[in-house]
């Protein structure tokens, strides 16, 4: 019996005692958030220089992606790619997480309660967009501080801030940004924002679902579980869903910094106005500000999530979308003849 057990260890997986222990929800968790930290961590460098074309970072935004790529590289070293990483991965893996588990919640919870709803698109529509609000509003805070952190720019000498007028706020990391932001402005500096985030993630958050299970209607059977085909079908709808939804991105990033002086920065109140002042002050190509580098960013980090997510749900024995959604509607359909016989 013990080498059977060995044996059933070997092929794979986590040991079969903590397995069996995990609840799914645990294991998508998991799987989540290994996901997001990796993909994330991948595509740091193109994430830093999305930020400053964002945010209007002067002497960044007039030299385009290249010269970006040097400056940073000349001011700071290899280390400046990832100067809010270390944020944005504190921030990324439990929204990953929680994303991708709630995804998967909410689509079962619906199927249960509403046994007769269509398992297309629609459904993944709905539960990707209530998904992405409920990761945005429990991760915000760690976004803002990836952000704010991001925007600094440093001298690799003398770690002297450089760029930096005397009266714009200094953080030197993740916990200081977060003490330094609830002492000038309490937890609603915390949350400075998530009004567009929360615009933008709905419907992209819904968006990138529907599209990718859209798309995998029209491959053929035989291709749907090819690996490659997840990641094309993925990478479309990331840039689709991404594209419609980038404007509300750019109003957040730069809601963000708004306390931070800078040339051109006028202090606005709410998501709308922003959205009209930029298009006033910047012109309307200000709301697509490093969309091109974010589509280079966005193929290889979807790319990256649903391979690892995929690798991290079969090395924890999870089973498939589709697989719990039959089982779902077949206990469904099983109780109602029971329950009419009781009747």
């Amino acid at each position: 019996m013990e080498e059977k057990r060995r044996g059933e260890e070997g092929r794979g997986g986590v040991p079969h005692g903590i397995e069996g222990s995990m609840p799914l929800f645990l294991k998508e968790l998991v799987a989540g958030g290994v996901a997001g930290g990796i993909a994330k961590s991948a595509v740091a460098p193109l994430e830093r220089v999305k930020i400053l074309f964002q945010t209007r970072r002067a002497e960044f935004h007039s030299v385009g992606i290249t010269g970006s790529f040097r400056k940073i590289l000349q001011t700071e070293g290899l280390l400046g790619f990832y100067r809010g990483n270390g944020a944005s991965v504190a921030r990324i893996v439990p929204y990953a997480a929680l994303h991708y588990m709630a995804y998967e919640q909410y689509r079962r919870w619906i199927i249960l309660g509403f046994p007769d709803v269509g398992r297309g698109p629609v459904l993944d529509l709905v539960s990707g967009s209530i998904a992405g609000g409920t990761a945005v509003i429990f991760t915000y805070p760690l976004d803002l501080v990836r952000t704010k952190l991001a925007y600094q720019v440093t001298g690799s000498s003398k770690m002297m801030f450089r760029g930096l007028s005397p009266t714009e706020q200094v953080y030197k990391g993740i916990l200081d940004c977060v003490i330094k932001i609830y002492r000038q402005n309490g937890l609603r500096g915390l949350y400075r924002g998530v009004a567009p985030s929360l615009y933008g993630i709905f419907p992209y958050s819904g968006l990138k679902f529907y599209f990718y299970e859209e798309m995998k209607t029209h491959v053929p059977e035989e291709h749907k579980k090819d690996i490659a085909m997840k990641l094309a079908c993925g990478s479309i709808a990331g840039l689709l869903g991404q594209t419609i939804t980038y404007p509300l991105d750019v109003v957040r990033r730069q809601m963000q910094v708004q306390n931070l002086p800078a040339p051109n920065h006028a202090v606005v109140k709410g998501t709308f106005e922003s959205l009209i002042r930029i298009i006033q002050d910047q012109g309307w190509r200000q709301l697509f500000s490093g969309l091109s580098i974010n589509y280079l960013k966005v193929i290889p980090s979807v790319a990256i999530g649903f391979t690892v997510y995929d690798v991290m749900k079969s090395w924890l024995r999870v089973p498939s979308r589709d697989e719990v959604a039959i089982t779902v509607l077949t206990e469904e359909r099983n109780s109602h003849p029971s329950s009419l016989r009781s009747g």
